[in-house]
């Protein structure tokens, strides 16, 4: 599927759409203290939680379930506190920092070749490995887990709010973080905001996503 200034939405399999969660943790206060751990797999309610690996964060409705930590495999996680620093958490963003920038995936050519119009394109694969591409067509292009997002990655890895393309004329695109919880990567580095060329890699949460100028 194609999207051309347009919102597309990408459904993750883990969990049912029911309401939209804010990056703070609000879950309830009977769903048990902050030093209880919870494994992959249980639906310990609405909040944000913490790998106990390495500090990465999910955002989880009241219905999902716990997924495997993305970033070190871990399977057990504890509910964060909004009254916690997260960097007191194991530095998530180092975490996903160390993931390494590879050779362009074989299917980037073809997202390429099938391409519509000249522009500036986002090229993924979703969670049936089917080429999603979004042409980048406003000065503010919203890349989140919200339904309202440009970019909508439905994934408790990726904050409602994770990241914006922004476009200005005569500086090309930035890629700014929309003050997410697992931060934005950009080929393997962890960035605030950055200048983006033909072929770089974004990592959004789980999902890696392509920058193609045509």
């Amino acid at each position: 599927m194609t999207g051309a200034g347009r919102r597309v939405r990408i459904e993750a399999t883990l969990g049912r759409r029911v309401g939209i969660l804010d990056s703070i943790s609000s879950g309830p206060l009977d769903s048990g203290p902050l030093d209880t751990s919870y494994p992959t797999g249980s639906m310990p309610g609405c909040g944000t939680y913490f790998c106990l690996g390495c500090g990465a964060h999910v955002a989880l409705r009241e219905t999902e379930e716990l997924p495997e930590c993305a970033s070190c495999g871990s399977v057990r996680f504890r509910r964060d506190s909004i009254f916690a620093g997260r960097q007191e958490h194991g530095a998530p963003t180092a975490e996903f920092a160390v993931l390494d920038h590879h050779a362009p995936p074989y299917w980037l050519e073809e997202a390429r070749q099938s391409l519509a119009r000249p522009g500036a394109h986002l090229a993924w694969r979703d969670d049936d490995e089917r080429i999603q591409t979004f042409a980048i067509e406003r000065a503010w292009t919203r890349i989140g887990r919200s339904e309202t997002a440009d970019v909508c990655l439905d994934d408790p890895t990726v904050s409602r709010r994770h990241a914006m393309i922004v476009v200005k004329p005569g500086r090309g695109l930035r890629v700014l973080d929309d003050r997410s919880l697992n931060g934005i990567f950009v080929n393997g580095r962890p960035v605030e905001l950055r200048a983006l060329a033909d072929g770089d890699e974004l990592a959004v949460g789980r999902f890696r996503l392509y920058l193609l100028l045509r």
